[in-house]
């Protein structure tokens, strides 16, 4: 099996405290050595990706966001809004990991170019599977050189 590239950054968005240990364990069980820096809502997140508001800014940027949309300050929708109207970030490749099943946003997370969009399971062995085959196709992925390192 491939092994991800360790320079690739993740960033996870949830305000459910049991869902951020259970990603958190389950990329250690998935061997997923890769960082993967924490925010409790967009608003958290945005300041963290932009150094605003008092946050240090997260260097490299985080490649790839894990975002849930329910959330207080800033749903997930607000969030995406936000990032695909900023130059730097547009790009990042965002998935949605949420309990919503709600069409009108999944059409509005589809129509900001998210990546894909996960309807969280209720029972820990469906989500280890989810993950797990994320990390796969997360494996094959090619990024751009990031030019801030230059």
């Amino acid at each position: 099996m491939y092994q991800l590239d360790k320079s690739i950054h993740f960033m996870l968005i949830d305000d459910d405290v049991i869902d951020i240990k259970d990603v958190q364990r389950t990329f250690k069980k998935n061997n997923i050595d890769n960082p993967l820096h924490i925010a409790t809502n967009g608003l958290e997140a945005l300041n963290k990706l932009l150094g605003l508001n008092g946050e240090k800014k997260i260097m490299p940027t985080p490649q790839i966001i894990i975002l849930d949309i329910n959330m207080p300050k800033m749903n997930g929708i607000e969030f995406m809004k936000n990032i695909r109207a900023n130059k730097q970030l547009k790009s990042l490749l965002i998935f949605i990991f949420t309990t919503s099943n709600s069409e009108k946003d999944k059409m509005e997370a589809y129509n900001l170019n998210v990546a894909g969009y996960i309807v969280k399971p209720f029972q820990v062995s469906q989500f280890m599977e989810i993950i797990s085959s994320l990390h796969h196709y997360w494996n094959l992925l090619e990024f751009p050189k990031d030019k801030s390192k230059d």
